[in-house]
């Protein structure tokens, strides 16, 4: 993906919480696409390895949600986290983590991944196919930013962080916000 590319159009399988269904899992199956998540709203989106990993449990999905007011004051409708686990894994994930303001978007497939050019395999820890790390501004679904961690590879022997980090996102907006070049 660079800036000025559409969103992959797909479909998320999603669970959702529903109390008429009663009993002690109330949830229910709810399919959401691309543009229910994207269209006609300015968010930010990243993507990371997987839930309950270290450096996206403890820096990059905590540092999200503690940015979400000074985002939301730079003109951000909202902030999705995306990772190639399926819906049972990242609710569970969201409700460990406490979120109140990062909403989490289960690519279980990698589908969208995959047609965002993002998929990787990461065998060498035992994950299989996942997402290289990455964090986007989105626009009604198109580009506006983007920030991709360094040498994006099968296998990489590192997990680099920095490119993608709410600081770094913060940074553009503040600066977008003012005019400057970002």
């Amino acid at each position: 993906m660079k800036i000025g590319d559409t969103l992959p159009q797909v479909s998320f399988q999603t669970r959702v919480r529903d109390e008429s269904i009663g009993g002690p899992n109330p949830f229910r199956w709810e399919t959401l696409t691309t543009d229910d998540y994207f269209k006609g709203k300015r968010v930010v989106l990243f993507s990371l390895p997987g839930a309950f990993t270290p450096t996206c449990s403890t820096y990059q999905l905590p540092g999200f949600e503690k940015a979400f007011d000074e985002m939301r004051a730079l003109g951000i409708d909202a902030i999705y986290c995306m990772s190639v686990n399926d819906s049972f894994v990242m609710n569970q994930w969201a409700k460990s983590q406490g979120l109140a303001n990062v909403n989490v978007i289960p690519d279980g497939s990698g589908e969208f991944t995959e047609k965002a050019g993002m998929l990787v395999r990461k065998d060498n820890l035992g994950f299989g196919a996942r997402s290289w790390r990455y964090a986007a501004v989105i626009n009604d679904g198109v580009v506006e930013a983007w920030f991709e961690e360094p040498g994006r590879a099968d296998n990489h022997a590192e997990d680099p962080y920095g490119e993608s980090s709410p600081e770094t996102v913060l940074g553009y907006l503040q600066k977008a916000k003012v005019g400057e070049p970002a």
